[in-house]
C-alpha cells in the first residue's frame, strides 16, 4: 500500500456512516465506510476504490480525487494534500479549477437557490440541482461548450431573455473580467484557447479592442422555463481569495413570484411535466 492507498484508507475508517447517511444496521468488521459506500458516495467502482488502496493507480485524475475528498468530508487542507499525492500539484501558471470541499459544502447548504461555481474564465464546474432545473441540465452540452462566454457570444445563454440594452452590458462585463484574468494567467494555454475561439465573433473582437478591465459582478436574469414560465432572479458572484472561482448565487428579484417557482423546480427537479422537451 502506497502513501495515498494508505491515506485514503485511514479516511476512510474515521468516517462514521451515520455521518453520511449509511445507518448501523449490520454489524461492522472495521470502523468507518465500507469500500463499496465510498465507491458509491464518490461514483465510482469499487474495483477502482480497491486499485486505488492497493496502489495499482499511477494517477487518478483530479476531478476523482475532487470526489473522493467530499465523500470523505475531507477539510481544504487534506484535499490539498490528496491532489499532491496524486501528482496534480497547482500549477500557478494555470487558471485554478479544483473545487475546495469548503465550497462545496457552502452549495451543499444553500440548496434553496440555484447555484454554480466557475473558473476565472467563466467556465462551469459545478452546479447544485436547482441550478440544472432551472436553466436545464449541463451534462446535455459538451465539456467545452459549458462556458457563460462560449453561451453568449457564440450561442445562446440557455433560457435566458435579455434586453438589447441588458444583453450589451452582460457582455461588456464578462469580455472586461476576461481581460483582467488574462494578466493574473497570461500562460495558460486553455485561456489562449478560449480567446481565440471567442475571436470568431465580431461582438467579442469588437469588445477585446476596447481592452476595458473589469469584474462581472451581479446582473438581472429572465430564465424563460418551458414548465414554470418567466422566472424573474438576480445574481451575484462571490469570488474565491486565492483560486479566483466565482460562486455564482441566483436569488428572487422582489415583489415577483419567482420564489414560488423555484420551489416547485425544486419539488420537480429536471423532469418536465408534460412532453419530453
Amino acid at each position: 500500500m502506497n502513501q495515498l492507498g494508505a491515506a485514503l484508507r485511514a479516511w476512510r475508517d474515521r468516517l462514521d456512516p451515520a455521518a453520511v447517511g449509511f445507518a448501523h444496521g449490520s454489524p461492522r468488521r472495521v470502523p468507518g465506510l465500507r469500500r463499496a459506500e465510498l465507491a458509491m458516495l464518490a461514483g465510482i467502482s469499487v474495483e477502482y476504490v480497491v486499485q486505488l488502496e492497493q496502489g495499482r493507480v499511477p494517477t487518478p485524475s483530479a476531478q476523482v480525487c475532487s470526489a473522493l475528498a467530499r465523500a470523505l468530508h475531507l477539510s481544504d487542507d487534506e484535499h490539498a494534500h490528496l491532489l499532491r499525492m496524486a501528482g496534480h500539484a497547482a500549477d500557478p501558471r494555470r487558471v485554478p479549477r479544483i473545487v475546495p470541499g469548503s465550497l462545496y459544502r457552502i452549495v451543499d447548504q444553500l440548496a434553496g437557490n440555484p447555484l454554480a461555481i466557475y473558473d476565472a474564465t467563466w467556465q462551469l464546474l459545478h452546479w447544485n440541482p436547482l441550478f440544472a432545473a432551472t436553466f436545464g441540465d449541463p451534462t446535455a452540452q459538451s465539456m467545452a461548450d459549458r462556458n457563460v462566454l462560449v453561451w453568449q457570444l457564440l450561442g445562446e445563454l440557455p433560457r435566458v431573455r435579455q434586453s438589447s440594452d441588458e444583453r450589451a452590458a452582460f457582455e461588456e462585463s464578462l469580455v472586461a473580467d476576461l481581460r483582467a484574468t488574462t494578466s493574473r494567467y497570461p500562460d495558460d494555454p486553455d485561456l489562449a484557447a478560449l480567446i481565440a475561439r471567442l475571436s470568431s465573433s465580431p461582438r467579442f473582437r469588437q469588445l477585446w479592442r476596447r481592452r476595458s478591465v473589469g469584474g462581472h459582478e451581479s446582473s438581472h436574469k429572465l430564465v424563460e422555463h418551458p414548465e414554470a414560465g418567466d422566472i424573474a432572479l438576480s445574481s451575484d458572484v462571490l469570488t474565491t481569495q486565492g483560486s479566483s472561482l466565482r460562486l455564482v448565487v441566483y436569488t428572487p428579484q422582489p415583489d415577483t413570484d419567482a420564489r414560488s417557482k423555484l420551489d416547485f423546480l425544486a419539488a420537480v427537479g429536471v423532469q418536465t411535466m408534460s412532453s419530453q422537451e
